[in-house]
């Protein structure tokens, strides 16, 4: 099987750039790498659009998803062409399950308190946004990464459409496809429990707990990361 391209998928309150850090890392390994930007606007939305975008991809695609982007992965991993699916701090949901039916088995993590709802209008269409707070942002997305750089993501959200939270995946790809994980001990945005349920129940190869990561373990422990998808990678060659 020729070398699989890595697909990252950011989630909810952020974007691309999230993966900045990784990205350099793969590239500089000679991995292709692909950082398509989420509309961020539903799930089922989200998920075709990053299935069209593997789907145009030549080749074997292992696909990647933070936060959200779990739920978006694990909707568009039913694609021909994919491979295998990585979770970082994500929602692996199950056949017919919500973000909301998930998160709710658990307790609330601190972010709850700290979402900030605003209607749009895109054209003809209306919804409700939801952000985060931009002044709990760093500490509760973002805890350990340098402070100057949280400010700047804070201040440059890509929000999630309200929509998102109920709408149900029609299906799992990791029931037929292998997959990794990531746990963000010290998640302050995503219960830790939430995560490790899903990665429990999806069977997946492997999981690996980082103590102390925040949220965006990919920003505060790209290592960690890039270390868990170059594994994958060598156990789908």
């Amino acid at each position: 099987m020729a070398a699989p391209t890595v697909v990252l998928v950011h989630g909810a309150f952020a974007d691309s750039a999230s993966f900045g850090p990784v990205t350099r890392q793969l590239l500089d390994k000679g991995i292709a790498v692909r950082v398509p930007a989420v509309p961020n606007r539903s799930l089922l939305a989200d998920a075709s659009y990053i299935r069209s975008v593997v789907e145009h991809i030549d080749g074997p695609v292992l696909l990647v998803g933070h936060s959200y982007g779990g739920a978006i992965i694990t909707v568009a991993g039913a694609a021909d062409n994919v491979v295998g699916l990585v979770y970082l701090a994500g929602y692996a949901l199950d056949e017919g399950e919500t973000l909301t039916q998930l998160q709710g088995g658990f307790p609330d993590s601190p972010l709850a308190k700290e979402l900030v709802t605003t209607p749009y209008v895109d054209g003809d269409a209306s919804g409700v946004d939801v952000t985060v707070n931009i002044e709990a942002f760093p500490h509760i997305f973002a805890e350990g990464i340098d402070p100057a750089d949280a400010q700047v993501l804070a201040v440059s959200q890509r929000p999630l459409a309200a929509v998102a939270f109920d709408e149900a995946a029609p299906v799992a790809a990791w029931k037929t496809k292998p997959a990794w994980g990531i746990v963000s001990a010290a998640d302050l945005t995503i219960n830790p429990d939430v995560e490790r349920f899903g990665y429990q129940r999806a069977n997946l190869r492997s999981v690996v707990e980082v103590e102390g990561a925040p949220h965006l373990v990919m920003r505060s422990h790209p290592d960690k990361v890039v270390e868990l998808i170059v594994a994958a990678l060598a156990e789908l060659s």
